[in-house]
């Protein structure tokens, strides 16, 4: 089945080309040019992945994203004009997966959607042993297949990417990960010094869904200037 992204930007004519490039990929595209619309059509339609500016009139993409993560939980790749570090700290800490600058090339805007579903195939894909699907320990209990995230017997509401850099840091507990591997399994592409600060965003968020303390967390360890790692 193919995949359905919804597009919200209140510039029609990127939008427009937005949704040309994916539907020559095979996409369904939905196009919203507000984030209230946006809201309407997502209460009412199922998508697979969301790519929202930024900088919309009325309800902000960031705004958009929060509301989206209350209750879903599919890839998020944010559009913005701006380039600042804060912006794109922002839009990662309150749950979107990727980020874009403007202006772009809609072929570096497929790959990542194409990189983001990947990602979700991948994690919810069955495996031939059992023992590989489930992680338990320590509190927490990952499943891959079911893509179900409990910690302290509470459930943990995880994005794609958030998921998919906790279930590396378990399949490798006791030992560290680098920064630059978990990019690189994580968001399949290539890691240069920049990438740094994503992963970091992401680490910080996991840490404040598990209610760890931001000074000392017991459970996702930083070993500065070599990575992370999960002990259990």
């Amino acid at each position: 089945m193919e995949a359905s992204i919804l597009v919200v930007d209140d510039e029609k004519e990127i939008a427009d080309l937005v949704e040309l490039y994916l539907q020559n990929e095979g996409f369904s595209v939905c196009k919203c040019f507000s984030g209230e619309a946006a809201l309407e059509k997502i209460a009412s339609t199922r998508f697979d992945l969301a790519i929202l500016d930024v900088m919309l009139p009325g309800l902000s993409g960031f705004e958009l994203c929060r509301k989206i993560r209350e209750q879903y939980h599919y890839p998020i790749i944010m559009l913005t004009a701006k380039v600042e570090d804060m912006d794109k700290i922002t839009g990662l800490t309150i749950g979107a997966d990727d980020y874009v600058t403007k202006p772009f090339n809609p072929l570096e805007l497929v790959a990542r959607v194409k990189a983001q579903l990947r990602r979700i195939t991948r994690y919810n894909a069955p495996v031939a042993a059992q023992d590989e699907e489930v992680l338990d320990f320590s509190g927490l209990v990952i499943n891959k297949k079911t893509h179900e995230c409990f910690f302290n017997e509470k459930p943990l509401s995880l994005t794609p990417t958030e998921f998919s850099i906790l279930w590396i840091l378990c399949k490798n507990r006791g030992e560290v990960v680098s920064a630059e591997r978990l990019f690189q399994e994580a968001w399949g592409e290539r890691y240069d010094r920049s990438c740094n600060n994503t992963v970091m965003v992401h680490i910080r968020h996991l840490r404040q869904k598990m209610h760890e303390p931001m000074d000392n967390p017991r459970f996702i360890k930083t070993i500065w200037g070599v990575g992370y790692k999960i002990e259990g």
